[in-house]
């Protein structure tokens, strides 16, 4: 028996899998089962994990089941695949699959074309992906990527998601209602159609050869098309001073509740706001569970890897959301009323309650019906809040819907300004002329940015604003009635000052009575008035030597335990 001729020449060098077409089968099996939704997706990436340890090349199928995770079902579709690729494209000498994975891929589109031409000279239609699609914006966001100096040629998922995503109609990451698919999917079609590379873990994406050709002619045909079209847009954007802007609604995405519901009772409202067709984003508000904003629409300036920042102004309209199980317990707290102080003075103008039934938990709170009702019905006529009432998480989503698409029709033909709050007299809007807001909407708004800041709980706080909070911890002390007294007295020196200046006791007594609050313009009641007056006239403690004044001035009405953090 002869020995075997001596191969002589350089050594292939092997790929980091020595088993590349099992590899791509399993791949190609878990992206359609991932696609599908099935949970074999699983099944096959515990498969591809156990394959990418093992360093040993594999004749066929049945020599993988000794590993991890290869069961008699897999083993058997590995060497049905072997045999059909072996029927096409002919055995190789040696190991099976010791040859580089871009050798196979190449013999694949070799063997693709020859069968193509075959069918009766029919050639096979070039796949190009739909314009505003998924395909075509990884496509030509990989390619402005590479054209950058510095470029490091590839991508990874997250940053290339938050690219691509102003160029696509879809959203990356959340589905659309009623589909489990999202514009990410198509990369798999873009792996498959050998436009795009997938390499190393974390996953980098690149274009291949193809892919960069193709993606080319996309970026040709792109400012062909739209370079005329957008110097004319940008030219009467210049000239008439007004840009286009898209009305978003935001959700509050982080909300100390203390219900174990809440958070099952939050994702079933965004499921049913996705079902309804409402654009919204998910970020953290300072106050409020939801609002409106009014985004500037930016055009992507040719050459530019990113969009220029859209700026955004919030609408008058802010929404707090209670349960009424969790309107009980802010009522106990203390929380109802330091919220809707906050909710005041947050520079909007239009608070909206919207109160949520509780179904069975009704009968378990502390506090009686009655008491519940009298403070819904004060939030609306003393505080002049909107209260709204509905029955489920299904009605709040529904109102949400209705809101979302009455602001985005009257503010569709609306120039917006952006104003400082600080430049803001007492915060009250009028409208002039008896012309009501659905004809003319406050225009003149804030920026999110401001508005969140200026909403932040626990910044650093002024004497006037301590002051203030400490009042409203007083029994019948509202957040009108500490406003109009701090327009008179802003700190506790001043008003001590101004008692040490009545000339008797009942002047004293009735200093703080004589101070009108609200749009009524009433009387702050005189009860306050006489216990400050007693405290301050008869004791000896001095607020700029005692470190624990405050607590004394809390302690002699009788008031709750206070934390600037509460």
């Amino acid at each position: 028996m002869s020995p075997e001729p001596v191969r002589v020449g350089r050594k292939r060098p092997l790929p980091s899998c020595p088993n590349p077409l099992f590899l791509l089968w399993l791949t190609e099996m878990r992206d359609h089962a991932k696609e599908k939704g099935l949970k074999t997706q699983y099944v096959y990436q515990k498969a591809i994990n156990s394959l990418k340890k093992y360093p040993l090349p594999l004749k066929n199928g049945k020599e993988a089941k000794i590993l991890q995770n290869f069961g008699d079902g897999i083993c058997k579709i590995l060497d049905e695949r072997l045999q059909k690729y072996y029927r096409e494209n002919g055995k190789v000498d040696g190991p099976s699959q010791t040859f580089s994975l871009t050798f196979l891929l190449f013999l694949q589109r070799k063997a693709g074309g020859d069968a193509g031409n075959e069918k009766g000279g029919k050639k096979k239609r070039e796949y190009v992906p739909q314009k505003r699609s998924g395909g075509y914006a990884v496509l030509l966001t990989l390619y402005r990527h590479s054209q950058l100096p510095g470029s490091k040629g590839f991508m990874f998922k997250n940053e290339l998601q938050t690219e691509a995503q102003s160029l696509c109609d879809k959203s990356f990451t959340v589905p659309e209602p009623g589909s489990k698919y999202t514009a990410w999917s198509s990369v798999s079609t873009l792996i498959q159609k050998d436009l795009l590379l997938k390499t190393h873990n974390p996953a980098r994406y690149s274009l291949t050869e193809l892919g960069l050709a193709l993606a080319e002619r996309l970026e040709s045909g792109e400012r062909g098309r739209n370079d005329g079209q957008e110097e004319q847009e940008r030219s009467e954007a210049e000239d008439s001073g007004d840009r286009p802007v898209t009305v978003v609604l935001t959700v509050d995405e982080d909300k100390d509740d203390e219900h174990e519901g809440e958070d099952t009772r939050k994702q079933e409202l965004v499921k049913e706001l996705q079902r309804n067709g409402i654009t919204f984003d998910i970020r953290k508000l300072n106050v409020g569970d939801f609002l409106w904003v009014a985004r500037e629409k930016v055009t992507p300036v040719p050459g530019q890897l990113r969009p220029p920042v859209a700026k955004e102004l919030v609408l008058d309209y802010i929404i707090e959301r209670k349960r009424m199980d969790d309107l009980c317990g802010s009522i106990m707290d203390g929380r109802f009323r330091e919220q809707k102080f906050r909710l005041k003075r947050c520079g909007l103008h239009k608070p909206i309650y919207l109160v949520e039934e509780c179904g069975l938990a009704a009968a378990h709170m502390s506090l009686p019906e009655s008491t519940l009702q009298q403070a819904i019905v004060n939030t609306q006529v003393v505080d002049g809040f909107f209260v709204k009432r509905v029955q489920d998480v299904k009605e709040s989503a529904a109102y949400l819907t209705v809101m979302t698409r009455y602001l985005q029709k009257l503010y569709q033909n609306c120039t917006l300004f952006c104003h400082s709050r600080e430049l803001e007299g007492n915060g009250d809007f009028e409208v002039e002329n008896g012309v009501t807001e659905r004809e003319n909407p406050r225009c003149s708004l804030i920026s999110f940015t401001e508005f969140n800041y200026g909403a932040v709980k626990n910044k650093c706080q002024t004497v006037r604003d301590v002051f203030a909070r400490q009042l409203m911890q007083i029994s019948g002390i509202s957040g009108d009635k500490a406003a109009a007294i701090l327009e008179h007295y802003s700190t506790v020196s001043s008003l001590m000052k101004a008692y040490a200046q009545c000339a008797t006791e009942a002047e004293g007594e009735k200093l703080l009575s004589s101070i009108k609050y609200g749009k009524l313009k009433r009387f702050v009641i005189s009860v306050f008035s006489l216990k400050s007056f007693h405290f301050m006239s008869t004791t000896c403690i001095r607020p700029d030597v005692c470190s624990h004044w405050n607590l004394a001035f809390m302690l002699c009405f009788s008031l709750r335990p206070f934390s600037l953090g509460s």
